[in-house]
């Protein structure tokens, strides 16, 4: 069965995390990177309105020095960030068109999708206007990018069959994470016949460098093989993906991922063994038992964001990479209007109602030490 997207190689260029120099973004660099990218055959550009600088460099890097239609170009819709007019969310759209200069979007997403930020979208009925924007030709494809349940993707996707594409954050290492759910949600795109781009392959470059003992495994198979070629290569080896994005930051890191992906093979048989060993030695790895039911949230008196908290805890736990937890419990937690670990007072209301028996105020007290 074929798909939207199917002949767009498996490698896109995922523009969040572009090269700086003194915290602005480096165009000349980017350019060397398009350049290779291009060369190598690939075309897709992934890019926002909300990540700072991206859209003008892709502009000068891109769009201003190869023919429109030799590349696709996807850039995103945050109605949830500081709008509160239907107006405000349609400029974001304006906004990239004029920032881009691309003329029109090859793949625009209403960007983020879950728990409260889905109503903005909902509100200032974005629904219709992309698919306005799309009979336009400003649009050519829309779809919407995600980060919540299953059960929530499947009530968007029941309520907009009109979406052609989902994009989720898909990785090996959050294929059974109760917390992201990459496994269920990937099957419910495929349940509703949706491709998918992924996002987050390399769990922002934490499998690049993943505990030492799933490391022995991939040196075991294949010394020469990055760890994060494990990574990239395990989401796109999944069926239905348009493409997978990498949100490469410097030529070296380009270099390693087309090294494996312009020819893309996908996983063989021994090479899924491989992954699953590394899954299992993952789990292994002695973590704070949470599923994020947040059975817990609902007696907090102190609105604490506890699997929030959690969630950062194990990152830090398996990888080791401090500013990344701190980074993910500032989402968590008070991107989500949670207060921190460090302001629990120990009523125990937590402890009552948790199905998994965690210790959750002790637990607290760690993330809180952890993470200052």
């Amino acid at each position: 069965m074929s798909y939207l997207g199917e002949s767009i190689k498996k490698l896109g260029f995922g523009l969040m995390r572009l090269p700086k120099q003194e915290d602005v973004i480096d165009v000349e660099a980017v350019k060397v990177m398009v350049d290779r990218f291009m060369n190598a055959g690939f075309t897709y550009f992934d890019t926002a309105w909300a990540y700072p600088g991206s859209e003008v460099a892709i502009r000068e890097a891109l769009v201003e020095r190869y023919p429109r239609e030799s590349f696709q170009l996807a850039t995103k819709n945050a109605a949830w960030i500081n709008c509160k007019t239907r107006e405000e969310a349609i400029a974001q759209f304006e906004t990239s068109l004029k920032q881009t200069g691309a003329g029109y979007i090859d793949y625009y997403l209403l960007h983020n999708l879950g728990e409260g930020r889905t109503k903005f979208f909902d509100d200032f009925d974005m629904w219709n206007f992309v698919l306005q924007k799309k009979a336009e030709g400003l649009i050519k494809h829309v779809g919407f990018s995600f980060h919540s349940t299953a059960d929530e993707l499947e009530e968007i996707l029941k309520a907009h069959p009109e979406m052609e594409f989902v994009q989720l954050q898909i990785n090996y290492g959050d294929w059974e994470n109760p917390a992201i759910q990459s496994r269920a949600c990937y099957e419910v795109a495929r349940k509703y016949e949706k491709p998918v781009i992924i996002m987050e392959p390399v769990k922002g470059g934490m499998l690049a460098s993943p505990p030492e003992s799933v490391t022995e495994i991939f040196r075991a198979a294949n010394p020469e093989a990055s760890t994060a070629s494990w990574a990239i290569r395990f989401a796109a080896s999944l069926e239905g993906v348009i493409t997978v994005l990498s949100g490469m930051s410097s030529l070296e890191q380009m270099e390693d991922n087309l090294s494996y992906m312009k020819n893309f093979k996908a996983l063989s048989d021994d090479e899924r063994k491989t992954l699953t060993a590394a899954q299992e030695a993952l789990s292994r790895i002695p973590l704070i038992p949470c599923t994020s039911c947040d059975y817990c949230a609902k007696v907090c008196p102190q609105e604490i964001g506890i699997s929030g908290s959690f969630t950062a805890m194990n990152s830090l736990t398996l990888y080791g990479n401090k500013a990344m937890a701190v980074h993910q419990a500032g989402w968590l937690v008070g991107g989500h209007g949670r207060k921190p670990a460090s302001e629990c007072i120990k009523c125990g209301e937590c402890e009552k109602v948790c199905p998994q028996h965690i210790a959750i105020m002790k637990e607290l007290e760690k993330v809180s030490e952890a993470l200052a």
